[in-house]
C-alpha cells in the first residue's frame, strides 16, 4: 500500500503553500490520473480547487493509504478512525506526538493497518507517480530510505546536482511500526532502483537489517549506508577497555563488510558514489591510473589517491615507452601522467592518453583530470573536438570495461553533459572523485562471512561458573582451547604460597585474581625469580590489597614476543562482535584495531590481522623469524565462538596474547557477565 495505492486519502489538506499539508494535497494530485484522490479538511470547502471532506467518514471509499498532516494532539484521532475503517496503510507526517506509545498500540490493535512514521517527511515513487513528500523529485535510479527526513532530502539533493534522480524516497521517521528493513525489503524487486542510500541512527534488529542488505545484494542493488556514532562522544564505554577504544561505526562497517554494503561518511560522498555506480562500470579493485593537464594536478591526486588507500602503481615499461612517444618531451608518463600542455595542442590526446592507461590492463579506474570540460566554454570553436573527445572517452570505458572518471574545472557545460552522457561521472573537485573510485572498490569485496553459531569443540560450558576473576576467565577460556601458561591459585588465607608454586618453573608472575585492570592498582608482579621472592610479593600484596584469591603463573620467556588484544563483545544491534589489534598496557594510548562480526572464521581472523598497523611484526620485522599466525588466528575464532555461543557473556577481553613462533599464550583475561536485561 505504500509503493502504488489504488486510493490515497489526504488528511490535513490546505491551500496554504507553507503547510506540509499543502504539499501533500499537490503531490498527491499529480497522481490524479492513476489512482483516486481524496482531500480531506475539517471546515470542508476546497483545496487546490477541489472539494474536502470534513473526516474520513465521510469518503465515498475506504482509501488504501491515508496522510496525516495535522497537529500531534489530533493524530491519535485520526489514526484510531483510519484503523477502525480499516484503513490499510497510514502515513503520518506529525512530529511531537505526546503518546507515540499509545499510538502504536492503537495501529497494532487493527487486523491489518501498518503505519509509516510519524515525525517522517513523506513518500515517494517515480514508478508509481506516488508524491506524498516535501519537496520535488526528478525520476531516476537511486533509491533514499532516511530515519532523518531532512537528512534524506539532502541525499536527494546532492544526487540531483550530479544529475542522479531517485526511484523512490522514503522517511521512516520514529519506525513505530514499518521499519527501515522492511522498506528497504521492498525495494530487492523495485525495478527501478539501482542503488541504495540508507541514513539510520539506530539499527534496531540488526539481523534482520542484515538479512535483507544481503537480499539487496543478490539482487543487483549497491547499497551505501550513512549514519553516525564515529566521535567520541558517540562511543560506547564499558567495563573493559574493548568498549571504549571501539565506536559505532565500526560496528556498522563490519556488518556493511559481511553483506557487501559500504559506509559512506557524507551525503556528498554517497552521491558522488552513487554516480559513479549508475554511471560507469563496476570497480574492481584500488589501482588507479590518472592522466592530469598539469603537473601539480597530477601531484594533488596522486597524494590524494594514496590517502584514500588506492593503488598508483608506476606503469610498466611498455606502457611508460607508448606514452613517450607520444606526448611531449617535458611530460611524466610514469603515472600520474602530466600532459605538459599535449591536450589544449591536440584534444585528441586525452582520449588517445586514457585509452593506453585502459587497454594496458594495469588500472581498475582511469581518472582524467583538469581543465577538460571547459574548452568548448572558454574557446567555442572547440567544442565539436571538445565533445568529440567526450564521446571517445565514453566508448573508452565501454570498450576496456574500465570505468574512466573525470575531474574538470568546469560545472555544468555542454561537455560534462556529453561526458555524462557517455558514461563517464564527472566531479567537481578531485578529492571526490577519487572518493567515490574508492568508496566503489570496496563493494567489490566479497562479503566476509560469519561462522556457525557453535560452541567451540570440546569446551566444557560449565568451566569457570564459578566465579567472577581472572582464574575463572582463564578455566572457561582454557577449556574452549585457549592457551595459558601454568599457574596456581592461591585461596584467600593462604600465607606462604612457596609449598603450592613447587610445580612450576620460575620466573612467576603474580596476579590479584579479583581485579579487572591490574596494572593501574599494581595488583600485578613480573620476574619474581625465586619462590621466596614471590612469598614477599605475596604479603606486600595483600597487605594493601586485602585477603582475596592470587594466581601465580609462570611467566612467558620466549623471545621475540608480539603482544596483541583479542577480545569479543556484544553490539545492542548487531549481536556478537570481535575485535583485536595491538595489546599491552599501551592499547589504549594509540589504538590500532579491527574488529569484524562474530563468531569470525580463520580467514577472517586473517584478514583483520592484515589490516592491523603492527601486521609487519606478525610477518617478522627486521630478520625476526614469522610468528604463528595460524595460533593467533585460532585465537581470534575461539574468542568469538565462544561469546556468540555464550548469551550469559557480555564481554570476552583477553590483553595481552604473547605471540612468539612457537605459538599464542594469553596471560590476561577478563569476563563481563550480561546484565539480567541483556543476557
Amino acid at each position: 500500500m505504500f509503493r502504488d495505492p489504488r486510493s490515497v486519502a489526504v488528511v490535513g489538506a490546505s491551500d496554504r503553500p507553507e503547510k506540509w499539508g499543502h504539499w501533500l494535497a499537490r503531490g498527491a494530485l499529480t497522481g490524479r490520473h492513476r489512482r483516486r484522490v481524496h482531500l480531506v479538511n475539517a471546515r470542508g470547502g476546497e483545496v487546490l480547487s477541489r472539494p474536502c471532506h470534513r473526516d474520513l467518514d465521510a469518503l465515498p471509499e475506504v482509501p488504501e493509504l491515508v496522510a496525516f498532516a495535522v497537529p500531534a494532539a489530533a493524530l491519535a484521532d485520526g489514526v484510531a478512525r483510519a484503523t477502525g475503517l480499516g484503513v490499510p496503510g497510514l502515513l503520518a507526517i506529525t512530529a511531537g506526538v505526546p503518546d507515540e506509545a499509545g499510538l502504536a498500540a492503537t495501529v497494532a490493535a487493527g487486523p491489518s493497518t501498518r503505519l509509516l512514521g510519524p515525525n517522517c517527511l513523506g513518500v515517494y515513487d517515480a514508478a508509481a507517480e506516488l508524491c506524498l513528500a516535501w519537496g520535488s523529485f526528478t525520476p531516476g535510479g537511486l533509491a533514499v530510505v532516511s530515519q532523518s527526513g531532512q537528512l534524506g532530502l539532502e541525499i536527494a539533493g546532492a544526487a540531483a546536482s550530479a544529475r542522479i534522480g531517485v526511484s523512490r524516497f522514503v522517511s521512516v521517521g520514529s519506525q513505530l511500526d514499518v521499519t527501515a528493513a522492511e522498506v528497504l525489503d521492498d525495494l530487492a524487486d523495485h525495478a527501478a532502483t539501482r542503488v541504495v542510500a540508507l541514513y539510520l541512527e539506530s539499527f534496531g534488529d540488526g539481523e534482520r537489517l542484515l538479512g535483507t542488505l544481503d537480499r539487496l545484494r543478490r539482487a543487483g542493488k549497491h547499497v551505501l549506508v550513512l549514519t553516525v556514532g564515529a566521535s567520541g562522544a558517540a562511543r560506547r564505554t564499558a567495563l573493559s577497555h574493548t568498549g571504549s577504544m571501539t565506536s559505532g561505526v565500526d560496528v556498522v562497517d563490519a556488518a556493511c563488510r559481511a553483506v557487501g554494503a559500504v559506509r559512506v561518511d557524507t551525503p556528498a560522498q554517497l552521491a558522488d558514489t552513487a554516480q559513479l555506480l549508475m554511471r560507469s562500470r563496476p570497480v574492481r579493485g584500488p589501482r588507479v591510473a590518472i592522466v592530469a593537464d598539469s603537473g601539480g594536478q597530477a601531484a594533488v591526486a596522486a597524494d590524494t589517491a594514496a590517502r584514500l588507500g588506492l593503488d598508483v602503481t608506476p606503469f610498466p615499461p611498455a606502457l611508460r615507452h607508448h606514452l613517450a612517444r607520444r606526448l611531449p618531451s617535458q611530460s611524466a608518463v610514469t603515472n600520474p601522467v602530466d600532459l605538459a600542455g599535449a591536450g589544449e595542442q591536440d584534444l585528441t590526446t586525452y582520449a588517445s592518453t586514457v585509452t593506453a592507461a585502459a587497454a594496458a590492463g594495469v588500472a581498475d579506474a582511469v581518472v582524467l583530470s583538469g581543465y577538460f570540460g571547459s574548452y568548448g566554454r572558454d574557446i567555442p570553436a572547440q567544442q565539436p573536438a571538445e565533445s568529440a573527445a567526450a564521446r571517445e572517452l565514453g566508448a573508452v570505458a565501454a570498450e576496456h570495461r574500465v570505468p574512466v572518471v573525470v575531474h574538470s574545472m568546469a560545472e555544468d557545460t555542454d561537455t560534462i553533459g556529453e561526458l555524462r552522457d557517455a558514461g563517464v561521472p564527472t566531479y567537481r573537485d578531485v578529492e571526490g572523485a577519487l572518493r567515490a573510485v574508492a568508496t566503489a572498490g570496496r563493494l567489490a569485496e566479497a562479503p566476509l562471512r560469519r561462522a556457525p553459531r557453535t560452541e567451540p569443540a570440546g569446551v566444557d560450558v560449565t568451566a569457570g561458573a564459578g566465579g567472577r576473576g581472572y582464574g575463572a576467565a582463564r578455566e572457561l577460556l582454557r577449556a574452549a582451547g585457549v592457551a595459558f601458561p601454568r599457574a596456581v591459585v592461591l585461596a584467600p588465607g593462604v600465607t606462604d604460597p612457596r609449598p603450592l608454586v613447587a610445580g612450576l618453573t620460575a620466573p612467576f608472575v603474580l596476579k590479584a585474581d579479583w581485579l579487572e585492570h591490574k596494572t593501574e592498582q599494581q595488583g600485578v608482579v613480573l620476574g619474581l625469580r625465586t619462590a621466596d621472592e614471590l612469598a614477599a610479593a605475596h604479603a606486600d600484596m595483600v597487605e594493601r590489597l586485602g585477603q582475596h584469591r592470587f594466581v601465580v603463573e609462570e611467566m612467558d620467556p620466549r623471545p621475540g614476543v608480539v603482544e596483541l588484544l583479542v577480545a569479543a563483545r556484544r553490539d545492542p544491534s548487531f549481536g556478537p562482535v570481535v575485535v583485536v589489534g595491538a595489546g599491552g598496557v599501551r592499547a589504549e594510548l594509540d589504538p590500532d584495531l579491527a574488529l569484524e562480526l562474530a563468531p569470525c572464521t580463520a580467514a577472517t581472523a586473517r584478514a583483520m590481522l592484515r589490516r592491523l598497523r603492527v601486521a609487519p611484526l606478525l610477518d617478522g620485522w627486521r630478520g625476526a623469524p614469522p610468528l604463528d599466525v595460524t595460533a593467533l588466528a585460532e585465537v581470534i575464532v575461539t574468542v568469538s565462538r565462544l561469546l556468540a555461543a555464550r548469551p550469559e557473556l557480555a564481554e570476552i577481553e583477553l590483553n595481552p596474547v604473547r605471540v612468539a613462533a612457537t605459538g599464542a599464550l594469553a596471560v590476561d583475561a577478563l569476563i563481563v557477565p550480561s546484565s539480567p536485561r541483556t543476557g
